[in-house]
């Protein structure tokens, strides 16, 4: 989940990172820069996350005729991953 909000995090600030490179490299250079288009940059990246939400959605894999198994407790204290088995709920032919 983390990871998750970390890249949209990024998503979020690499507008803001391209602006600010480029305006080093532009006052380097002796270009003028003008202001900062803060509320551009924000609707930019916004922009990015929506369309990273919208390509998870496209891309995810279909799991609708799977059945989910939660993680169990292990004797030994540990938690095993959830996974998705195909074929109906208590069924014996399920394969993982």
């Amino acid at each position: 989940m983390l990871e998750i909000v970390f890249w949209r995090l990024l998503l979020v600030a690499a507008p803001f990172a391209v602006w600010f490179v480029w305006g080093a490299w532009a006052k380097r250079t002796g270009r003028p820069r003008g202001s900062t288009p803060w509320a551009w940059l924000a609707m930019i990246g916004l922009v990015l996350v929506g369309l990273s939400l919208v390509a998870t959605a496209v891309f995810h894999p279909d799991n609708r005729h799977q059945v989910y198994v939660p993680g169990q407790v292990r004797p030994d204290g540990t938690v095993s991953k959830g996974y998705f088995e195909t074929g109906q709920p208590g069924s014996k032919d399920r394969v993982k």
